[in-house]
């Protein structure tokens, strides 16, 4: 039971994690290659306003995920609304120049040692099964955003014109919707969502410039499993993953959990393509 405990609140982080790549893939059909280094960016925001500033970590997230909204806002308007319209290949391309960029200037900036922050809150025991609170926070904080995002996507006027852009662009435009502006938006939002899991995780993982790549392989996973362009089954997603990450090293060795992820990846896709809640449009 501590295993699976432990899993699933890391699962919630993992699910935030993968709803900014699900948004973006289900809005514009990209591939966002540079997901991964913002996950790593968010997790150097929060440190740098921590040990610099002084700054509450879970204020430095909220802090740290309104600059990834502007810095998606800008990596959209710099290096993918020129070859949006063009061929898959080349907003992967577009993407993975960014990646390499950001994971240059970060490397440059931060080298590649590992850094944590020292925001120990101790525990909490139940029975059998001891949380740590900065993994408890970080899960219901998961859930906030979750839930969040869904009302603002559903409830909201932004939201719906994002998803009236997602569904038919041209439709969209004709009832006059600026698609641009909305897809811009929708860019910045994923890299919001990528920032803010990326400061969770600094808050119970040390990373280091380069710790953000496995996380976007997780979210591949994860997006694949809960449904292409769904932003709440990436949640489901997330579950899953964070539970198996929880039980299966009580089973077997740590090396093999990767395997056993792909293996579930590829499954999937032959099995269930769609996802597990079907893909969103």
């Amino acid at each position: 039971m501590q295993y699976l405990v432990d899993g699933l609140l890391i699962g919630f982080v993992y699910g935030v994690a993968a709803m900014g790549m699900s948004l973006i893939w289900g809005v514009m059909d990209v591939i966002n290659l540079a997901h991964g280094v913002l996950i790593a960016l968010g997790s150097f925001g929060v440190y740098l306003l921590f040990t610099s500033l002084g700054v509450n970590p879970y204020l430095a997230v909220v802090i740290t995920g309104a600059g990834g909204l502007l810095a998606g806002v800008g990596i959209y308007r710099i290096a993918i609304q020129r070859v949006l319209n063009t061929s898959s290949l080349s907003t992967l391309l577009a993407t993975f120049s960014v990646n390499m960029i950001l994971v240059g200037l970060g490397t440059q900036a931060f080298t590649t040692n590992p850094r944590s922050l020292d925001t120990n809150l101790g525990s909490l025991t139940v029975g059998s099964v001891t949380v740590q609170v900065t993994r408890l926070i970080a899960a219901l904080a998961s859930i906030l955003v979750a839930g969040a995002l869904y009302l603002f996507l559903n409830r909201t006027t932004p939201g719906k014109f994002v998803r009236a852009t997602t569904n038919n662009r041209d439709a969209a435009e004709l009832m006059g919707i600026r698609s641009q502006r909305m897809l811009a938006f929708s860019f910045g939002l994923g890299c919001m969502l990528a920032a803010i899991a990326g400061g969770l995780i600094a808050t119970f993982f040390p990373f280091n410039i380069l710790s953000g790549d496995a996380y976007q392989l997780k979210s591949f996973v994860i997006v694949v499993l809960g449904g292409l362009g769904n932003p709440l089954g990436a949640l489901l997603g997330g579950l899953i993953l964070g539970a198996l990450e929880g039980i299966l090293p009580a089973l077997i060795p740590t090396t093999w959990v990767p395997v056993f992820e792909f293996v579930l990846f590829v499954i999937i896709l032959i099995v269930r393509p769609r996802g597990l809640l079907g893909a969103k449009r």
